[in-house]
């Protein structure tokens, strides 16, 4: 290999003198303009960082001469909206649950209102259309912990469940397989009891007799005879085939064996007391409102 600057003899044109094998290395610059547009956005990116808010910080970032920021423009707009809103929001603030119902102004407004405040606090829990998930209810159907009226819905929203709120919801399934109230085949037992009563298939040569007996001894305090819930102590009802956590046998075991206690935050000192109406009057209007 040499290593020396000469012209192609063949293409005229310069190389860098470097060869390997036969194939010589051209020397080709790059175009001035190319150059020169490489050095400008140099200069573009220094004067940006500058400018603009750019350098994150250890617990925030630099804000730049301009003191420029998206999130404070999104704020103004919001703020501006507010105004907009001012007067309706606080007739929505003053008008009870019942009135906002039969007005239809107010009614449109709240669920406006609170189809923006659900996207924007509920939905990365309970989906975006209310659907639910795993440990989080549908708030479509007609299945309610706590109670699906207006006043009920509205409740829940403000103190919420296991919040640690002084009117929040109180209840929590006892984890009766790690507490050592029942044994492992008990527990497989009651479990196939609970699938029996939405209709579910249950396990070969499961005691039915036996498994009415643990339930009668364990759970019908909460979740009352035939197991059709209680919505004072936010137990579920087990015979209607819509499940929290899941209804296969595995599930319920561990539903069981761990117990269930899942927490729902109180909103009350979050929002507003005319967004929480919004909210409660949106969850309502879903189809599963009483």
């Amino acid at each position: 290999m040499t290593d020396h600057s000469e012209i192609d003899s063949v293409t005229g044109r310069a190389t860098t003198g470097h060869e390997w094998d036969g194939i010589k290395e051209l020397n080709t610059p790059l175009p001035r303009w190319w150059v020169i547009t490489f050095y400008l956005t140099i200069v573009w990116a220094i004067g940006y960082w500058i400018v603009y808010p750019a350098w994150p910080l250890i617990s925030s970032n630099t804000t730049g001469l301009f003191g420029y920021s998206s999130r404070a423009d999104v704020a103004v707009e919001l703020a501006n909206l507010d105004k907009i809103r001012g007067d309706k929001m606080v007739a929505l603030g003053a008008a009870s649950l019942a009135d906002i119902e039969k007005d239809p102004a107010l009614l449109a407004l709240a669920r406006a209102k609170g189809k923006t405040v659900f996207g924007d606090n509920c939905a990365p829990c309970h989906g975006s259309g209310a659907a639910g998930a795993k440990g989080y209810p549908n708030l479509n159907d007609d299945d309610w912990l706590w109670g699906g009226t207006l006043d009920q819905i509205m409740q829940t929203i403000q103190f919420g469940a296991r919040s640690g709120h002084a009117k929040t919801h109180e209840g929590q399934m006892l984890a009766f397989g790690k507490d050592g109230v029942l044994k492992p085949d008990e527990i497989v037992t009651v479990a196939n009891y609970v699938r029996a009563l939405s209709g579910l298939p249950t396990r070969k040569g499961y005691d039915a007799a036996k498994g009415e007996k643990i339930f009668a001894e364990n759970c019908v305090a909460c979740h009352g005879d035939g197991g059709k819930g209680n919505q004072e102590m936010g137990a579920p009802n087990l015979t209607d085939k819509i499940w929290l956590y899941g209804s296969d046998e595995a599930t319920l075991i561990e539903t069981i064996s761990q117990g269930r206690a899942g927490v729902m935050p109180a909103w009350e000192g979050r929002l507003d007391p005319a967004t929480i109406k919004a909210m409660a009057v949106y969850v309502h209007s879903l189809g599963g409102g009483k």
